[in-house]
């Protein structure tokens, strides 16, 4: 997998994390630095943290299911993005709230990040994957997005909200079509 679909897999993994930033930006009174780098680290580092996880969790069952692996990375990404999808046209508001704190930023971190650990199964199965180079792009890229979210809800509100996870699930699903189609050998 080369620089762009990791970056484009950076961005559409950070989406989730883009809008509940986003979020609590526009619960903010005054939204600053420390604000938007709380939860940059919060989302970043669970970013990176969970599709490293799922990446060894995907090499140790690599040699048992080789034969239709791309299969399952084709469809856990697609799974993804649907979910994105939906949950930018449902009806259901989410509660919007400035909690900072420890146990609310934690929970917020490793619901936004779930999808991580099921693409780091992903690119286990994809192969030909530096996994390390895609956790630091993947946590950088979420580092710095939800810190322009605190800052994007808190001065413009929710207008973006629904269009970063329109964008975050059509981009897993593509990269899903991607490596299917090139492990059955449509694509080079």
């Amino acid at each position: 997998m080369g620089f762009l679909e990791l970056f484009l897999l950076a961005v559409g993994l950070s989406m989730d994390a883009f809008a509940v930033s986003v979020c609590k930006g526009l619960s903010m009174k005054k939204a600053g630095l420390r604000e938007g780098a709380i939860c940059g680290i919060w989302f970043g580092g669970f970013q990176a943290m969970m599709p490293l996880i799922g990446f060894f969790l995907g090499t140790l069952f690599a040699d048992a299911i080789k034969a239709f692996d791309h299969w399952i990375a084709f469809g856990l990404l697609v799974i993804i993005g649907i979910n994105m999808l939906k949950e930018a046209f449902g009806e259901e508001e989410e509660s919007c709230d400035a909690d900072l704190s420890f146990k609310g930023m934690l929970i917020m971190a490793i619901a936004t990040s779930i999808d991580a650990l099921a693409v780091g199964i992903s690119l286990a199965m994809a192969g030909n994957v530096n996994i390390f180079a895609a956790v630091l792009l993947i946590g950088v890229t979420t580092f710095l997005l939800s810190g322009i979210g605190v800052k994007i809800g808190n001065v413009f509100g929710s207008r973006y909200e629904k269009g970063a996870q329109i964008a975050g699930g059509g981009i897993l699903i593509l990269l899903g079509v991607k490596i299917l189609l090139e492990h059955l050998g449509v694509l080079a």
